[in-house]
């Protein structure tokens, strides 16, 4: 599927919200005193990639990085190797990858990552949506960490989709970014006046990461969906876009979805709390049961169908 540029993190050329974030890690390094592993640890959306990607801009092309008002500059080199996932002391995996990634691709970044660096700059190995590895995967990876080489750095991104394993989380300096509420309102304020977005999520209500507004805003807006309009048939069109793109994007969006249309139900004093639990963990088991065993969509808009409307 086609984003708009701006979903891309590596593309975010300001940083909202995480300057203090960001001053942290930035000043462990210059006093050297990063850890050889770091991980970021929150909500998807938060701005975890974009700090990272700001960092690894500062590091290797400082004097195109404009530090005070932490804006990128896309007319570098390093920039366009960046990008294009090109530049040698930068390597990337993402645990969203689960389908490519496996157990051989970690054992191979051994190898890797035990040679040389051509600069004598440090070496960053990122792992995005750390806690979507396979077990096999983490195992590997923490034989890999375990073994910290002078100019090798991890930083691993945790958004908290699943439990990520002890062994991987003691070996790590943990940061927790946590956006308060007003951060939060005050991030989407700057991205929809940014991007000129038209927002067709209500802010306020949604409760939804800076990251996931935008991208949920912009799904809703061009496929027409409302999280005010009926229910069954924008979660129908969700499913449509799962069955052709296959992208755990939009089982989190008949998640909101799905919270949008209860809290409804639960303001109109429609059912009680406990009817609305009773329907939350029905239709969310079986949500996850269509994603967990590739169930056929239209069984589960009949089960989800069947029950709300028993």
């Amino acid at each position: 599927m086609t984003y708009s540029p701006y979903f891309d993190s590596k593309k975010s050329l300001k940083l909202f919200g995480l300057i203090d974030n960001f001053n942290l890690i930035k000043n462990l390094y210059i006093t050297k005193k990063l850890p050889k592993v770091l991980m970021l640890t929150g909500k998807k959306g938060s701005g975890k990639s974009t700090l990272i990607n700001h960092l690894m801009f500062y590091i290797f092309d400082q004097k195109n990085y404009q530090e005070k008002e932490n804006v990128l500059k896309t007319d570098s080199a390093f920039y366009n190797q960046f990008i294009n996932n090109i530049f040698s002391n930068i390597i990337y995996l993402s645990g969203s990858n689960f389908k490519n990634i496996k157990i051989d691709d970690i054992r191979n970044l051994k190898i890797q990552i035990s040679k040389t660096s051509i600069s004598e700059k440090p070496r960053f190995i990122i792992f995005d949506d750390v806690e979507l590895f396979n077990i096999n995967s983490l195992n590997a990876l923490l034989k890999v960490i375990e073994e910290p080489s002078k100019n090798n750095f991890f930083l691993l991104i945790n958004n908290k989709s699943k439990p990520l394993i002890e062994t991987i989380k003691s070996r790590c300096l943990d940061v927790q970014i946590i956006l308060n509420e007003q951060k939060r309102l005050d991030i989407i304020k700057s991205l929809i006046t940014r991007f000129e977005i038209n927002p067709v999520i209500d802010p306020l209500t949604s409760k939804l990461t800076p990251g996931n507004f935008i991208i949920f805003n912009y799904i809703f807006e061009n496929n027409k969906i409302s999280p005010d309009s009926e229910y069954l048939k924008n979660f129908n069109i969700l499913l449509d876009l799962y069955k052709k793109n296959k992208e755990v994007i939009y089982i989190d969006m008949m998640i909101f979805l799905t919270d949008s249309y209860l809290n409804k139900l639960k303001n109109n004093n429609s059912f009680n709390n406990e009817k609305i639990l009773e329907y939350k963990t029905f239709i969310y088991e079986n949500i996850n049961k269509f994603f967990l065993y590739n169930l056929n969509p239209n069984s589960l808009l009949n089960t989800i169908n069947s029950k709300i409307n028993d």
